[in-house]
C-alpha cells in the first residue's frame, strides 16, 4: 500500500487557504500535524465528560451495573447470562477507588476511549494518519457511544475487542510475524469473555480469511495455527464452564429471544440502529463530507485507499451489523447487541469521502465531535436529574441505594449478631441493598440456586438470607414459602424532592432456619 506523507500540506486540498487567524490556525495546524495529539484530547474530553456528568447526578448505577457489581464479588467465571469479564472489571475497580458512584463511569469511558484508540490504529494503517483522525472524530455522533455509555455492560465491553481484533487481523494478513496473529488468538479468545457475541465478528474474520487470497496465503504459515492454538487455549475454560452449566446461557437468550418478539415490533431493532446513526449522518452533512464538490474546486491528493482495504472495512465494519439487522425481522434482537457493530463505520465513511477532506471539514468535524461530546453529557446529566427531583420519575439511577443498604444493615443487624451474608426477593432491589453494605452480601438471583451457583444449601442454614421487596406489605406469592411467620419491617426512603417516599419491606430469615424451600419459587419473576 502506498505510503502517505502526513504533513499539513499533503493531505489539504491544493490551492485550500488555511482558515483562521494567527494563533488559532497554529494551535488547529499543529493538532492535524500531530494527529496522535488529537486523538489523546479527543479521549480525555470523552472520559472526563461521560464520567463526571452521570457521577454528579446519580445515586445509584444503572441496573445492568448494579448486577455486574454484586455478580463481580463472587469472581464466577460464566452465569446463566453472559461470561463475566465487565463484572470482574466493575469488581476491580471497586476494590481499586472503594466506591460504587463513579468508577464504573470511568471505567465506561476507558473501554470507549480504547476503542477509539484501536479504530485509529486500523485507519492509519489504511488510510494514513489525518483521514483515520477524521473517522474517530465522527463516532461520538454515534448514538452507542454516547447517551447509553453509563450502563457499562455486556454489549459495550466488547467495543474495544471488535476494533482490536480487526485492526490485529489486517495487521497479521499483511506480516509474516508470528507476534501478530498471537496477539489476535488471544485478544479473540478473551474477547469472548467479555460476551459471547464477540464470536459473530470472529467468523466474519474467518470468512475473509478464507475468501482473500493474499490472506488465505497466510495459512500455509506456521503462524495463524500457532494464533488459532492460543485462541483455543484462552476460550477453552468458557466452553467446559458452558457445559458445566448445562448451557444456561443459551435458555437464556432463547427466552430473551422471545420476550422480544411479544413486546417489540418487527421493524424496531432496524428502527433503534437507524435512529441511533441520525448523529453520525448529520456530522457527515455539516462537515462538508457528503457534499458534491464543484467542477474547478481543488481535490485531495492523497493516494486513494487501497481497494482490498475498502472490502475489508465494508465486510468487518457492515457486515455484522447488517446480518443482525436482516435477522431481527425473523427472531428477537435486542436494540443494544449492536453497540459494538458500528466500530468501523466512521472508517467506511472516510474511505469513501476521503477526497473531500479539507481543512475546513477537518476543523468542522472536531468541532461537532466536541458538540456531541459536552453537549450529549451534559444533556444525560440534565435530564436524570430532572426525572428524578423535578418529575419524580423513578429511573434505576434515582433509587437511594446507599440508604437501602444502611436500612438493610440495620434491620439485620438489630436481629442478628453475625454478618449480613445473603440478600434476596426482589432481586433488582436486593442487589440495591446489598450494593453498599459493609459485610458484601452476595445475592441470591431470582431464589434459584441455578442462577446464583454461590448460594448452598449449607450456606443459607448457616447464614440466613434478607429478603427485600417494594410495596405494600403482602409479600409477593413466590416470597410466601421463605417467609413463613417472620415480621415483615417497612422503612420509608427518601427519593426525589417530589415524589413520596418509597416503602421498602425487609424480612430476616436468620440463620439456622430449618424448612427452607429447596427449589426456585412458585412463580418467575417478573
Amino acid at each position: 500500500m502506498t505510503q502517505i506523507d502526513e504533513s499539513m500540506d499533503s493531505w489539504r486540498p491544493a490551492g485550500a487557504p488555511i482558515q483562521g487567524g494567527g494563533h488559532q490556525s497554529s494551535v488547529w495546524s499543529a493538532l492535524v500535524r500531530h494527529p496522535e495529539l488529537a486523538l489523546t484530547l479527543l479521549c480525555l474530553t470523552q472520559i472526563l465528560c461521560w464520567t463526571i456528568m452521570p457521577a454528579l447526578v446519580t445515586s445509584a448505577p444503572p441496573g445492568d451495573v448494579v448486577e455486574g457489581f454484586m455478580w463481580g464479588r463472587e469472581w464466577v467465571l460464566l452465569t446463566y447470562k453472559h461470561p463475566q469479564l465487565p463484572a470482574w472489571l466493575l469488581e476491580t475497580s471497586h476494590l481499586l477507588t472503594g466506591s460504587f458512584r463513579w468508577p464504573q463511569y470511568l471505567l465506561a469511558q476507558l473501554v470507549v476511549s480504547s476503542t477509539f484508540v484501536f479504530v485509529y490504529l486500523l485507519g492509519r494503517d489504511m488510510v494514513g494518519r489525518t483521514r483515520a483522525l477524521a473517522a474517530v472524530l465522527l463516532m461520538p455522533s454515534i448514538y452507542f457511544f454516547g447517551w447509553p455509555t453509563p450502563q457499562f455492560n455486556h454489549d459495550f465491553a466488547q467495543m474495544p475487542f471488535w476494533a482490536a481484533i480487526s485492526w490485529l487481523l489486517w495487521r497479521a494478513t499483511r506480516g509474516n510475524g508470528a507476534l501478530w496473529w498471537v496477539a489476535l488468538g488471544l485478544v479473540s479468545g478473551v474477547g469472548l469473555y467479555a460476551k459471547f457475541s464477540t464470536g459473530l465478528l470472529l467468523v466474519f474474520g474467518a470468512l475473509w480469511l478464507l475468501c482473500d487470497a493474499r490472506a488465505r496465503s497466510r495459512l500455509a504459515t506456521p503462524w495463524p495455527w500457532l494464533g488459532f492454538a492460543v485462541f483455543l487455549g484462552v476460550a477453552a475454560p468458557l466452553v467446559m464452564e458452558l457445559f458445566r452449566i448445562d448451557f444456561l446461557p443459551l435458555t437464556y437468550v432463547a427466552g430473551r429471544d422471545g420476550w422480544v418478539l411479544a413486546h417489540r415490533a418487527r421493524l424496531y431493532y432496524i428502527g433503534v440502529q437507524l435512529a441511533g446513526l441520525a448523529g453520525f449522518l448529520a456530522v457527515l452533512a455539516i462537515s462538508g463530507l457528503l457534499r458534491r464538490p464543484s467542477p474547478d474546486e481543488p481535490v485531495s491528493q492523497e493516494a486513494p485507499v487501497e481497494p482490498r482495504a475498502f472490502t475489508y472495512l465494508l465486510w468487518m465494519g457492515l457486515g455484522p451489523a447488517g446480518l443482525v439487522m436482516v435477522a431481527s425481522l425473523f427472531t428477537g434482537a435486542g436494540e443494544a447487541w449492536g453497540a459494538p457493530m458500528y466500530n468501523l463505520i466512521g472508517l467506511v465513511a472516510v474511505a469513501g469521502l476521503g477526497k473531500r477532506l479539507g481543512v475546513s471539514e477537518m476543523r468542522r468535524l472536531a468541532i461537532c465531535a466536541a458538540v456531541c461530546i459536552v453537549g450529549m453529557s451534559s444533556a444525560y446529566a440534565a435530564i436524570r436529574s430532572a426525572s428524578c427531583n423535578v418529575f419524580g420519575h423513578m429511573v434505576s439511577v434515582c433509587w437511594p441505594a446507599q440508604l437501602m443498604s444502611e436500612q438493610a444493615e440495620t434491620v439485620w443487624h438489630e436481629n442478628v449478631k453475625g454478618p449480613l451474608g445473603i440478600v434476596g426477593g426482589d432481586s433488582g432491589l436486593a442487589m440495591l441493598a446489598g450494593l453498599n453494605a459493609y459485610d458484601k452480601p452476595s445475592i441470591f438471583t431470582g431464589l434459584d440456586m441455578r442462577f446464583a451457583p454461590w448460594i448452598t444449601p449449607k450456606r443459607l442454614q448457616e447464614q440466613g438470607m434478607l429478603l427485600v421487596w417494594q410495596g405494600s406489605e403482602e409479600p409477593p406469592r413466590r416470597l410466601v414459602p421463605w417467609i413463613k411467620t417472620f415480621p415483615v419491617k417497612t422503612v420509608l426512603l427518601d427519593w426525589s424532592r417530589q415524589a413520596p417516599p418509597l416503602a421498602i419491606n425487609f424480612v430476616v430469615i436468620p440463620p439456622g432456619t430449618s424448612d427452607l424451600p429447596s427449589g426456585p419459587p412458585a412463580e418467575p419473576e417478573e
